[in-house]
This record gives structure tokens, C-alpha cells and sequence, in this order.
């Protein structure tokens, strides 16, 4: 599975845990208590492999983060009938934003990088 295909996963699994904790109704209903459990274990158990494989930190959890919170927003008014007002909207609109402009600072400076020459590292012994 690819880097992103696990991100994808591990954003699937948390939202499918953070609307069942709705649920749960506070941890008293038994089935959708334990969804939240292994929803969120698989959720940070795929992140971490997608970290493992080589996703930078920063860039998958701004990733993850700005996802879930989107598609959690959104379900949340189809599946609760719950509102979001203009603020609301205009602050997830914000953050999908500063996604985008982590990711492009992310390829920025990889493309950077990519070009610019190796430096030589000065050693001193101090012996």
C-alpha cells in the first residue's frame, strides 16, 4: 500500500471513531465503544506506517488533521442534521488552506534541495 493510501486509511479510520463516539453516548453503549477504540488505534497504527515509509510529520498530520476534520464536519451535518454556520465554515475553509500551503512549502523545499549542490563539512579534532 502506498504512503498516502495509508493516510487515507488512518483518515478513514478516525472519522469513522470520532462519529461513533457520538454513539457511544459516552461510553455507555458497548458496540460503538469499542469502534472508537480500535477506530482510533487503527487510525494512529496506519499513520504510523505512513510516517514509517517516509511522510514527514508535519505534512501527514496536517494532512490528516485538515481531512477528518472536514469530512467529520460534513457528515455530522448529514448524519446528526447538526448546523455549521458561516464562522464555522469559514474556519475549516481556513484550515484546508494552511494545508495547502504546508504541502506546497513541503515540495518547495524538497525541490530545493533536489537542486542545489552538497557542501563539504568542515571536521575539527580537538585531540
Amino acid at each position: 500500500m502506498s504512503t498516502y493510501g495509508l493516510l487515507a486509511g488512518a483518515i478513514a479510520c478516525e472519522v469513522v471513531a470520532t462519529l461513533s463516539l457520538r454513539a457511544a453516548d459516552g461510553f455507555s453503549k458497548l458496540v460503538p465503544s469499542v469502534i472508537v477504540v480500535i477506530g482510533y488505534a487503527s487510525a494512529f497504527a496506519l499513520l504510523g506506517f505512513a510516517l514509517q515509509r517516509g511522510l514527514d510529520v508535519g505534512v501527514g498530520y496536517a494532512i490528516w488533521s485538515a481531512v477528518g476534520t472536514t469530512v467529520v464536519a460534513l457528515l455530522g451535518v448529514l448524519l446528526f442534521r447538526e448546523a455549521l454556520s458561516l464562522m464555522a465554515i469559514a474556519g475549516i475553509a481556513l484550515i484546508v488552506g494552511g494545508v495547502v500551503l504546508v504541502e506546497l512549502g513541503h515540495r518547495n523545499q524538497e525541490s530545493a534541495a533536489e537542486h542545489s549542490e552538497p557542501t563539504a563539512a568542515i571536521v575539527v579534532d580537538e585531540r
